[in-house]
């Protein structure tokens, strides 16, 4: 299969790694604006071939969007626009609604479907590509009713080459979990970043002491702007809801070490320890 990949950076690029692998993609073009990524993913041979939209979406049988969420928001319906019947359009973006919206009364819409798979790290580019990232992960498909069987079913294959495990479920409840799950980890990490960082002006041995907790903790707080900021924007609502419920908790922790109730504070951590029972599945 030929497959075209918008966006050859850190999902996109492993994607195509994987699929390439397998040889479930015979060939892949790359299509980006970033040239730099592009002569990188051509260099580790992530594409075969450089093309512009029309050219690799004209070649391509199946077309992966993997660039931030506003910006394939905006591409979608072009994309759509330049494909036939027999052609498969899939994303990779970690919010939904917003996506499955923007071409819910396009004519092509049964030959997208919304995915998102469930693994990212707090690098960026090609270089961060590898092939094994997704193995054992989850892939969820959003709304499935409104893509066309062979359209599913292909998406499926690739879920199945990528070696994931496939979830289904509406994009609006897939939204509200990843806020969950995914996006106030990162406004936590970002917020215990600037916390340090204002800190360390008057303690610079801090990060000398800093330890594995700490820096696992902080770990997302490399991720980059350029794909969080579209993602808090998307999902804006569901994000501000748990932020508001993060912010609850903290003001408990809070509350307990002013009071000097430290019996409260251990009911605190006890619960949060129930955490591990669903982790550890």
């Amino acid at each position: 299969m030929k497959i075209g990949i918008i966006g050859t950076g850190l999902i996109g690029g492993s994607i195509a790694l994987k699929l390439k692998e397998k040889n479930f993609a015979e060939f892949v073009y790359g299509i980006d604006q970033n040239e730099e990524n592009l002569n990188k993913a051509l260099e580790l041979n992530i594409i075969d071939e450089k093309a512009d939209l029309e050219l690799g979406i004209k070649n391509s049988e199946l077309i992966i969007i993997s660039i931030p969420v506003d910006s394939a928001k905006k591409i979608l319906p072009d994309v759509l626009d330049l494909i036939n019947e027999n052609q498969v359009v899939m994303d990779v973006g970690s919010t939904k609604s917003g996506i499955v919206d923007s071409i819910k009364n396009h004519l092509n819409r049964k030959r997208f479907v919304a995915f998102h798979p469930m693994w990212g790290t707090e690098n960026s580019g090609p270089n961060a590509a590898t092939k094994d990232s997704f193995t054992g992960k989850a892939a969820v498909i959003c709304n499935k009713e409104e893509s066309d069987e062979n359209a599913l079913e292909i998406v499926e294959q690739v879920i199945e080459a990528l070696e994931m495990h496939p979830i289904y479920m509406n994009a609006d409840v897939h939204d509200i979990h990843t806020a969950y799950i995914s996006h106030i980890s990162h406004i936590t990490s970002y917020a215990l970043a600037n916390t340090v960082l204002e800190k360390e002006r008057e303690e610079d041995t801090i990060f000398q002491l800093a330890s594995s907790g700490f820096s696992s903790t902080v770990r997302l707080a490399k991720s980059h702007p350029e794909m969080w900021v579209p993602i808090f924007r998307q999902n804006k609502e569901n994000v501000l809801d748990v932020l508001n419920e993060h912010i609850s908790q903290l003001r408990k922790f809070k509350s307990a070490l002013e009071k000097e109730n430290f019996d409260y504070l251990e009911e605190l951590i006890r619960n949060a320890n129930k955490i591990r029972g669903i982790l550890d599945k």
